[in-house]
């Protein structure tokens, strides 16, 4: 096909090294995050088997916090934890700089201390054991999550096109990273915005068939890219009065949540490809001229 059809062909975009640094970094605290997540939902499902109590005592700090990490590693079993001390707790939430200690650390040691359905000893022990592993674990991610997330925003902001993707709404330092990782900043590789939002997957399919026509999400698309740009959109609701009256315009319509969410990063992937393809940042009135109807950010 290179020898005989060679005109009809274009070379491969190739991501500058900045780029696809972005993109390395980027992904790897994703992967990461998602890692963090399946870890998560395991240590609850332990803890709901042989500890709900605890799962009622951290609820407000949440699983992956350290100061419940810290707690779940030194009393990972009912008969431990109902042993922890008011001074003990309230050195864990204080490390983790958490307010109104006091008040927190009694509730939480009247919750530990709540009668419950117990498992046999030898049961509690093993469950105990891989409530201790999974800490670690979580632990473990956390740290790392955080260290990632300097090296993201380090690359990230290195590079030309940084305050592009920052000028959009609802588009921070991670997200941007994540986005322009992803589409890859090789000039050209986009014909348009419309091949654009073809590969971000946030343009519908529409299938005709006679008088029979039916419009499709996609959903063989960039999972990574896709993430990103809802994030982004749901982020815009409340920072862009334009994406919220469209957003609100399409609900109108009859359109459910996500797929209102799905026409709002359309339009905005189009938004940002006009501003790449231009080098301009993005203006709020240029992107939304018919929407703009509130000059604040509006509550979503």
């Amino acid at each position: 096909m290179v020898r005989a059809e060679r005109h009809q062909l274009r070379a491969v975009a190739a991501d500058t090294t900045g780029g696809q640094a972005i993109k390395v970094v980027a992904r790897a605290h994703q992967t990461l995050i998602w890692e963090r997540t399946r870890h998560t939902l395991r240590l609850r499902s332990a803890l709901r088997e042989f500890f709900p109590a605890a799962l009622a005592a951290y609820a407000d700090l949440g699983l992956t916090a350290a100061d419940t990490l810290e707690l779940l590693a030194r009393a990972p079993n009912p008969a431990a934890a109902a042993k922890l001390t008011l001074s003990q707790i309230s050195a864990a939430l204080r490390r983790a700089r958490r307010h109104d200690v006091p008040a927190r650390a009694k509730a939480i040691k009247d919750a530990l201390r709540v009668p419950q359905l117990a498992q046999p000893a030898a049961i509690t022990a093993a469950y105990a054991a891989a409530v201790q592993a999974t800490a670690a674990v979580l632990s473990t991610l956390n740290e790392q999550i955080r260290r990632l997330d300097a090296q993201v925003e380090v690359h990230f902001l290195q590079h030309p096109d940084a305050p592009i993707y920052l000028s959009q709404p609802g588009m921070g330092a991670i997200n941007g990273a994540r986005v322009l990782g992803e589409f890859g900043d090789a000039t050209g590789r986009y014909a348009s915005a419309r091949a654009r939002k073809n590969y971000a997957g946030s343009s519908p399919i529409t299938r005709a068939s006679g008088r029979s026509k039916i419009v499709l999400a996609r959903y063989i698309r960039n999972r990574r890219l896709t993430d990103a740009l809802q994030s982004q959109a749901l982020s815009a609701l409340t920072a862009s009065p334009g994406a919220r009256a469209y957003y609100d315009k399409q609900r109108a319509r009859g359109l459910g949540h996500n797929a209102a969410l799905r026409q709002v990063s359309n339009r905005l992937v189009g938004i940002l490809h006009g501003c790449l393809k231009t080098s301009t940042h993005y203006d709020e009135a240029t992107a939304w001229p018919n929407d703009v109807t509130h000059t604040g950010p509006l509550a979503a």
